[in-house]
């Protein structure tokens, strides 16, 4: 079996991992192994999730690839907030897949030069809009009409990737409109098995090209 260790941002992501990512890596022969970024380090203590620096995320990838240099190392963090001083972050490129490869491939020469076992993803434009490959998978938790507002939001783009990253109309904040006690941790990752991995790629052309890449390897 080959491992590969996806660094991401919190529990979240951690939980989409163990539970949905895992079982389709396990079929193909990956072991995936979820780490949430370690934002503080002290003698006794690491503090996780939350980002405020590229930097952190640049010392824990390139710690993860040197103690891991025969194994891949992989990313899930959200395009929608990103730090900063990320490379390539201001780009103007209006495409939000082109916009994601530019930063991607900036990080990559930033860092990933140095490694040759890394691969950095970004989510387009963060976990929540996955949720939006089929919004029927909402049902559990709200009404047929808030089911139709959900779906209007969806229509209106071409793909759930296409869900921006403004704070008011970023997929967490829609969601959280017009459903106020959506947990992204509980209800998120309910959802997100419901839908199912191979829904949510045939609707996410971003995330389906970083999963065949990494069964690829």
């Amino acid at each position: 079996m080959k491992r590969i260790y996806i660094l991401c941002e919190g529990q979240t992501e951690e939980d989409f991992i163990n539970i949905v990512l895992y079982p389709y890596f396990y079929n193909v022969g990956i072991i995936a192994t979820p780490i949430i970024c370690t934002t503080k380090r002290t003698h006794t203590k690491k503090h996780k999730g939350g980002l405020s620096t590229f930097g952190k995320i640049e010392k824990e990838l390139s710690r993860l690839c040197s103690e891991h240099p025969n194994e891949m190392v992989t990313t899930m963090f959200d395009l929608y907030a990103l730090p900063h001083d990320t490379p390539g972050i201001g780009n103007k490129i209006d495409d939000v897949y082109e916009k994601a490869k530019f930063i991607e491939n900036a990080i990559t020469e930033k860092i990933g030069n140095t490694y040759g076992n890394m691969l950095f993803n970004l989510t387009l434009h963060e976990f929540e809009g996955l949720l939006f490959s089929y919004v029927p998978a909402f049902q559990s938790i709200t009404d047929s009409n808030t089911l139709a507002v959900l779906q209007k939001i969806r229509d209106a783009v071409p793909t759930p990737e296409h869900i921006n990253d403004s704070p008011a109309t970023a997929p967490s904040k829609q969601i959280l409109k017009v459903i106020p006690a959506f947990s992204k941790v509980a209800d998120g990752i309910d959802i997100a098995a419901e839908i199912g991995i191979f829904k949510i790629k045939s609707e996410c052309q971003h995330f389906a090209s970083w999963l065949d890449k990494l069964t690829n390897w």
